[in-house]
């Protein structure tokens, strides 16, 4: 049998959203994961059943999540966390917007700060609060937007892993931005002087007096 005209609705919703370089979750209001779509399965590094029916700060891998039997939700530093408190706040008044918030992940043997802006609408269902949950990383323009380190003499600059290196480098290694080479005046002047002569003095401008040789 053909997919029916919903069926065909949720393929085509469900690919819209994996177009979408965001991750994006479906979850209630314990921020338990229900549903995410393919940029989110990126960023956890892992497959939907590993994921859905888990909170957000376990499947985050939230340091906070770790302080506790209980889990994503049950640490005293939950009660502050900016992703359960948009959650709440969406699914009591409406959409939050691109909140600010800053994350503690563990990563191997240690842990990684990341912010993120975090989106949240209601979803609607007539069994259980849900909400649409939308979290962008914004930690590497949060970095730049830091004190860099820069050499007074060569400008090249430090990086994370304490070594330097020029500033192109550096903006290509955090943002992926491509560069093309020009020259800007003063140093096209400096360094080719024989294709600058000059300039013709404005109109109505005498030459500048030769100087005088001085006499005897």
């Amino acid at each position: 049998m053909p997919p029916s005209p919903l069926e065909q609705k949720s393929s085509l919703a469900s690919r819209i959203l994996d177009a979408i370089p965001l991750s994006i979750f479906l979850v209630d209001e314990d921020v338990r994961i229900l549903g995410l779509n393919a940029a989110a399965q990126q960023t956890l590094g892992l497959a939907p059943a590993e994921v859905l029916q888990r909170r957000g700060g376990e499947a985050l891998h939230c340091l906070h999540s770790l302080e506790t039997p209980a889990g994503c939700g049950g640490s005293p530093a939950c009660r502050t966390c900016v992703i359960r408190l948009a959650v709440r706040d969406g699914l009591e008044g409406g959409t939050v917007i691109r909140r600010r918030a800053k994350l503690q992940r563990v990563s191997g043997d240690g842990r990684v700060n990341i912010e993120l802006l975090v989106t949240v609408n209601p979803f609607p269902d007539p069994e259980q609060r849900l909400a649409i949950l939308v979290l962008e990383d914004i930690t590497e323009l949060s970095l730049l937007q830091d004190l860099i380190p820069i050499c007074c003499h060569c400008k090249r600059v430090r990086n994370d892993s304490q070594f330097w290196q020029s500033v192109d480098h550096y903006l290509s290694d955090h943002l992926g931005l491509d560069f093309t080479h020009g020259i800007c005046p003063d140093c096209a002047r400096s360094l080719y002087p024989e294709l600058f002569p000059d300039p013709e003095p404005p109109a109505g401008q005498s030459p500048p007096a030769a100087p005088v040789p001085e006499q005897s």
